[in-house]
């Protein structure tokens, strides 16, 4: 019997990919949310049921959940570290609004599967790639993080709550930083890949890369997260779940900008400017238990992940 599946945040990067990978799979039927309205026209599909919705309202909430199996919860504020920086509040609220209606009405519709996107902004920075037990609540998180990081713990938080009360499995993904087609490729908003894909692309000779270049990513391609999200679909027999997902290691800015640079067959000198925002701190998740429980693990390389990234955005944007 087909389940059906809603995806929140079908037309963002994240959402769009998971998207993509369900179309003409025969256990599903999709339901997909879509808040922006230009965001439709270059992203609709026959076949899925498309709601327009605002995850902030009571009522569209309902609207939306009524009747699903299973929510993939991809609706989100993003942006990139400029606004991490300067305008930190902007990842709280809403969020906050959202999510908390989402798992309300997910408990009280009885959805199957609730599946919860966190980061690894909570984790303290360091040279070994962490484990999900090692988060400790009483130390104090990065001080450019604090409003959003705190913001996704107390999410992770009600997802064990309502899995405690009801019939409903939930699943924290401890995501790493995600990058592939569909991203946010701009100067502004886009995170550091994303980022440094538009200016190497556009780049006449030289580019400049944000902060010192010492910072250091766990990097995980698009179709490796969206893997895992299946593989959880699939092999989660328990109520509650938390787990990292990532690539395992870190990589640092200088070296992925020098990366991307190579592989992209340009001559660009690359010039630090120390004066812009940055994020300065190092991590990678230890992804051992993803690994053993639902029998997933990435398949894309970093240098696969650029060329892919790179020829995508050649044809879809330049």
């Amino acid at each position: 019997m087909k389940q059906k599946i809603l995806i929140c945040g079908a037309t963002g990067f994240i959402g769009r990919n998971i998207l993509e990978s369900f179309i003409g799979n025969e256990n599903f039927d999709i339901r997909a949310v879509w808040h922006t309205p230009t965001d439709l026209a270059d992203v609709y599909v026959d076949g899925v049921e498309w709601i327009h919705a605002d995850l902030t309202k009571v009522d569209e909430v309902k609207k939306v959940v009524d009747g699903v199996d299973i929510i993939l919860q991809y609706a989100a504020v993003t942006t990139g570290v400029k606004d991490v920086v300067n305008r930190p509040y902007i990842h709280v609220t809403d969020n906050a609004v959202m999510n908390s209606l989402l798992l309300r009405e997910a408990f009280e519709q009885k959805v199957k599967h609730f599946i919860f996107p966190s980061c690894t902004v909570m984790y303290q920075s360091g040279d070994i790639p962490v484990k999900e037990s090692d988060f400790d609540e009483s130390e104090e998180l990065y001080s450019k993080y604090y409003g959003g990081g705190n913001t996704k713990v107390y999410i992770e938080k009600m997802c064990k709550f309502y899995s405690t009360l009801g019939e409903t499995k939930f699943t924290v993904l401890r995501q790493s930083n995600i990058y592939g087609p569909y991203d946010k490729f701009s100067l502004e908003v886009g995170h550091v890949f994303a980022a440094t894909i538009v200016k190497v692309a556009q780049a006449n000779g030289s580019i400049d890369v944000w902060g010192t270049g010492k910072e250091e990513r766990d990097l995980l391609y698009v179709s490796d997260l969206v893997n895992s999200v299946q593989s959880v679909i699939e092999n989660q027999t328990s109520k509650f779940e938390l787990v990292n997902v990532g690539c395992g290691k870190s990589i640092s800015v200088s070296d992925l900008v020098k990366k991307i640079v190579d592989v992209s067959g340009k001559k660009i000198s690359i010039n630090y400017d120390k004066d812009k925002p940055s994020v300065d701190t190092k991590l990678a998740v230890n992804i051992d238990k993803i690994k053993r429980m639902f029998n997933w693990s990435p398949d894309i390389t970093l240098e696969t992940g650029i060329k892919n990234t790179l020829k995508w955005y050649r044809e879809n944007k330049v």
